[in-house]
């Protein structure tokens, strides 16, 4: 029995038990809770993403334009498809993880983009870290195939992607909010609501302006102590039982041989790139211009950032910029 016929089927069973009760969409997506999900992205965030749907039990079709990011996932169980379209063929609820707005716009509203092919009543939520504006636009975009579009970019990075640990915040219509937790809840440990269309990305680019600042605090303070002549390891432990403290120096220690299992220890290689923090400070400092909102550290903390992309840094973790600041002394 397809899923549309089972729908049916419980609506009629209300009608006659005369309880009126009207099921929304929120209520058909629960009852289809282990029916295809699709995913497109599958970068350093979106394949631990997708991997965790399917040890929750939700069958995944996804696709990437890199076809070596389809190997791991495809041998995990997932299908892959050639394009997002046929995603949308395929599933009434997609998970999209883009690493820029120019990308969400081609992957909605592309030649071969899901708005193509997309299903009256298909949730589609977006993890990417985008323009506010450009989520808008694609709730609208959305709205006019009969779609609903929500916006979930995250806060925590590759480690808590891989964990299931990952915060969503998600705008969008509230009375949807439900039927998107049920997936984001399988990916993360923390999924809230934030308001309309856009509010998840507002916080996000709030979050992040706080973590690039937070960061740069920490690499200065790093390396002017070790400059003084104190052990690194020490300086953190000092730092970290103080005022002080913070995500940074704490959980995610820029110096290299202070922390295992963080991007400092590896040469800075995963993590959360210089050039993505650099987009997400471009995006806060577009959006204090228009609501006339001072930014003097995140201003400063966007031009670090881009001068790191400008030196090389671009590809390597955010908190290279204890490197950065050791290295180029700027």
């Amino acid at each position: 029995m397809s899923m549309a016929a089972l729908f049916r089927g419980y609506r009629n069973f209300y009608k006659r038990s005369n309880k009126h009760v009207e099921l929304s969409l929120v209520s058909y997506r629960s009852m289809a809770s282990k029916t295809p999900v699709g995913f497109i992205g599958l970068g350093n965030m979106g394949t631990p993403m997708a991997r965790n749907l399917l040890k929750h039990g939700y069958p995944v079709i996804a696709t990437d334009v890199f076809p070596e990011s389809f190997k791991e996932l495809q041998d995990s169980g997932a299908q892959i498809l050639d394009c997002p379209a046929e995603v949308a063929d395929k599933a009434d609820r997609i998970i999209t993880m883009l690493p820029s707005s120019p990308n969400v716009i081609e992957v909605y509203t592309g030649p071969n983009g899901i708005l193509k092919k997309v299903k009256k009543g298909t949730l589609l939520i977006d993890s990417s870290t985008i323009d506010p504006a450009v989520s808008r636009e694609m709730a609208i975009a959305a709205e006019k195939m009969g779609a609903v579009f929500m916006d979930a970019p995250v806060s925590g990075g590759v480690g808590a992607a891989s964990l299931a640990k990952l915060t969503f915040m998600v705008g969008g219509v509230e009375e949807e909010f439900n039927a998107a937790q049920e997936l984001l809840t399988s990916m993360g440990a923390n999924a809230v609501y934030c308001g309309q269309v856009g509010s998840g990305q507002a916080a996000k680019i709030c979050n992040n302006m706080l973590l690039a600042i937070g960061m740069i605090g920490t690499a200065e303070t790093m390396n002017l102590g070790i400059r003084l002549g104190l052990d690194p390891k020490l300086l953190a432990k000092i730092l970290n039982m103080s005022s002080g403290r913070c995500w940074s120096s704490d959980k995610y220690n820029p110096v290299p041989g202070v922390m295992e299992g963080v991007p400092s220890a590896n040469n800075y290689q995963g993590g959360f790139g210089t050039k993505l923090m650099a987009k997400d400070l471009g995006f806060a400092q577009d959006t204090a211009t228009s609501t006339q909102t001072p930014i003097p550290l995140g201003s400063l903390a966007h031009q670090i950032y881009r001068a790191m992309c400008a030196c090389g840094y671009s590809n390597k973790d955010f908190s290279s910029v204890f490197q950065f600041l050791r290295e180029e002394g700027v």
